[in-house]
């Protein structure tokens, strides 16, 4: 504990240090605290806020003691024994150091606030509130052929993206494969890189039944040209690492959201490279961008890909149909993804039944277009896997339509479509709106909301500029999104913060 200078143990003192120590509390270590809840790299994280509050508080528990052991002018025989004053020390210590923990605490309030009830309340997502008995060992029921590939894929497959929360494991990835899912889709930088060392142990022994696709990434994020041919190899072989396999089947150009990057030199010889030395077999791009049209146009016009994981869901713009149709033409693979449409069905007041039937009758309207070789989902539970594969196989009915429409009308004005992109020109401060939305998506009806608050922080720009502009963006959205109001909501629940 520090010397103190004698002197230094009057009340009014005192009262100043517990003060001091509880502000430095709130600002120091509850600022430390927020941050790790909002999903911070805690190895970033600097122990200096730890290291004030913990001197601050041992000064106040200093001049506490000294306070309480100093006789009082005038006192009582009783109010200056030894053990009174022993006590007034430990009351006063006491109330010091709750004071400085409340005080940081209460910096991080607004989580409890704004984010607790969709954290400990929140329901399994996307995921029917009552599974029927029918659905019980679902298995799939179609193989279709990945274009030029030549193979032959389950037509609902695993997926492993943000949407999962980081909640996959290894033995729902294994109960995949037994009920015949033998696509496996990840990337470096899902989970922070546990998704491919998962997949990689549920593929231990039956590596050569599974088609396995990864990305052109590194654990922080997306190669991009100005990397080298070196860095793009080494990136292969650090998922081939994690993975456990000395192969991956597909490679993609991941989350492409531009021509340039579609067509890198770089990317291009170390695929090719790769190819060579039986690292990587076909080469892919994955694209649910803004600039989906003119880079998935671009990919087919090129010839260089074998396969394609586009957005793809009923009511999605009028030309994807087209592009996909294009893609088979040219033999190339067409992977669905996003085909869940914001995932919202839990959330509406409508019948159990149709809410119920939701996720069913949205995989077998986009299997129903015979371009499309099959989708990927985000997996992680058996009552999931129940549920999703019960449509492989199945042929959209008259009534899976209704449905998708029914849900088209009533998300109209919430759903954001990632490929749209006719806000983004609206935006003074260039914010990427619809990665905003779409991480909200994943918090609201992913229940991925650690996740979603870690890719929120990790943006260059974030929605708090929304509070003080005068909102051009208002009447930008062409589905009548109230753009404004929605950012800075998200804000709010993606940072733990809210607005009085």
């Amino acid at each position: 504990m520090p010397r103190l200078p004698e002197g230094s143990g009057s009340g009014y003192t005192v009262l100043f240090a517990w003060v001091l120590a509880a502000t430095i509390g709130y600002f120091a270590l509850g600022g430390f605290l927020t941050r790790l809840l909002e999903g911070y790299d805690r190895t970033s994280e600097s122990g200096i806020s730890i290291l004030l509050t913990a001197g601050a508080i041992a000064i106040g528990l200093g001049l506490t003691f000294r306070w309480a052991r100093e006789k009082k002018p005038g006192a009582a025989p009783s109010d200056s024994s030894p053990r009174r004053r022993f006590l007034l020390g430990v009351l006063g210590a006491g109330g010091g150091v709750a004071a400085t923990s409340i005080a940081a605490l209460a910096r991080t309030s607004d989580w409890l606030t704004v984010s607790g009830k969709h954290i400990f309340l929140v329901r399994p997502p996307y995921q029917a509130d009552t599974a029927l008995n029918e659905w019980a060992g679902s298995a799939v029921g179609a193989y279709r052929r990945l274009g030029r590939t030549e193979a032959r894929i389950s037509d609902i497959s695993l997926g492993s993206g943000s949407g999962t929360g980081g909640r996959q494991t290894v033995e729902v990835a294994r109960e995949a494969i037994e009920r015949g899912i033998n696509y496996f889709d990840t990337a470096p930088d899902y989970s922070g890189t546990d998704s491919e060392k998962r997949l990689g142990e549920a593929m231990l022994g039956v590596r050569d039944r599974m088609f396995l696709a990864t990305k052109f990434c590194r654990p922080t994020g997306h190669l991009h040209p100005g990397h080298s041919v070196q860095e793009y190899m080494t990136a292969v072989d650090e998922s081939l690492r994690r993975l456990q396999t000395d192969w991956v089947d597909l490679v993609h150009i991941h989350s492409c959201d531009s021509v340039e990057r579609l067509m890198d030199e770089n990317a291009h010889e170390a695929f090719d490279r790769l190819k060579q030395a039986g690292k990587v077999r076909f080469l892919g791009v994955s694209t649910h961008t803004p600039n989906l049209e003119e880079v998935a146009n671009h990919a087919i016009q090129s010839d260089r890909f074998d396969v394609m994981m586009l957005a793809y869901h009923y009511g999605a713009w009028p030309s994807i149909g087209d592009i996909i149709d294009r893609a088979a033409e040219k033999d190339i693979g067409v992977v669905a993804m996003k085909t869940l449409r914001g995932a919202m069905h839990q959330g509406l007041m409508w019948s159990r039944p149709d809410r119920e039937a939701y996720t069913q009758a949205a995989f077998k309207w986009v299997l129903s277009n015979p371009s499309v070789s099959g989708l990927v989902i985000s997996i992680w539970e058996s009552a999931q896997l129940d549920e999703f594969l019960y449509a492989s196989g199945q042929a959209a009915a008259s009534q899976d339509v209704a449905r998708l429409k029914r849900y088209e009308a009533l998300t109209a004005q919430e759903h954001c479509r990632p490929h749209c992109g006719a806000c983004l020109d609206q935006c003074p401060e260039q914010l990427p709106i619809h990665d905003i939305l779409r991480y909200r998506m994943y918090f609201e009806h992913y229940g991925a909301q650690k996740e979603a608050m870690r890719l929120y922080s990790e943006l260059e720009s974030k929605a708090d500029v929304c509070l003080s502009c005068s909102a051009p963006c208002t009447n930008a959205c062409p589905y009548g999104i109230p753009i404004p109001q929605q950012t800075r909501d998200t804000h709010d629940l993606l940072s733990m913060q809210s607005r009085a």
